[in-house]
């Protein structure tokens, strides 16, 4: 069934799921397309199936910084569920997705949230984790070191990709992080030499995963706790049971 690499979506009951299908549209998950441009009208949400989107506040001088992430966990364009029809950021596509992504307009995504049943239910606990990460990486890029942040955010991102291998640069990697291209590439050096990566052109290989979740802050381990604690089985579960017995009810 359409959606099921996304796991806010797979946790839908069937039913639900089912009902949703023709509003959700295939969208390419290619490097740098854009979803969102910060200003303008939000006229889609887009559910990643694989793959990272980025949020990037982006300044007067042009200079951009990342603000959060998005993966198969999450929504792009989440903030239409708090009345925010205008883009606040950029989102684009920082790590191209093996699967293509599914965009749903904001007309169909207000008509299901208005229907207060598991999806709602799921937006809402997706929308509090979204906005812990975003405080978290707010303080996480004040307080702490550039080898820190970029351990955290390639444990991120590396929990949202097929394997081992994440395609990036160092320049714009260092775009994500707000640090010039020489010091993410001396900090990618760093942690290579210490055997958490392999550094390639164009390519970052994690091959030592726990070592690097030693290098990262404490930022990463929040944000994940985060998550389990709003988006975890048992919340699904719950979800799905309100259903069932919501329909149960309906019939008796």
């Amino acid at each position: 069934m359409v959606g099921r690499h996304n796991k806010l979506l797979a946790a839908l009951p069937e039913e639900d799921l089912r009902r949703l299908q023709p509003s959700l549209t295939p969208v390419p998950f290619t490097f740098r397309k854009v979803f969102n441009k910060q200003g303008e009208p939000i006229r889609h949400v887009v559910f990643p199936s694989s793959g990272v989107a980025s949020i990037v506040s982006v300044m007067a001088d042009g200079r951009m910084v990342e603000t959060a992430t998005i993966g198969n966990e999450g929504i792009v364009g989440s903030s239409l569920f708090v009345g925010g029809d205008i883009a606040l950021a950029d989102a684009f596509v920082q790590v191209p997705g093996e699967r293509p992504g599914f965009s749903m307009s904001a007309i169909a995504f207000h008509k299901e949230l208005d229907r207060r049943g598991p999806f709602y239910d799921l937006v809402s606990r997706y929308s509090q984790a979204f906005q812990a990460l975003v405080m978290q990486s707010t303080a996480c890029n004040v307080l702490h070191s550039v080898e820190e942040r970029c351990a955290r955010w390639l444990l991120m991102t590396h929990d949202r990709v097929t394997g081992d291998d994440i395609r990036l640069t160092h320049e714009f990697l260092g775009m994500m992080l707000g640090a010039r291209r020489p010091t993410v590439s001396l900090v990618l050096g760093t942690l290579a030499k210490a055997g958490l990566i392999q550094n390639a052109n164009r390519k970052i290989v994690v091959v030592n995963r726990k070592g690097l979740e030693e290098a990262s802050c404490e930022c990463y381990q929040m944000v994940r706790e985060h998550f389990e604690r709003l988006l975890s089985h048992r919340r699904y579960e719950t979800i799905h049971n309100k259903s069932a017995a919501q329909n149960h009810a309906v019939v008796t």
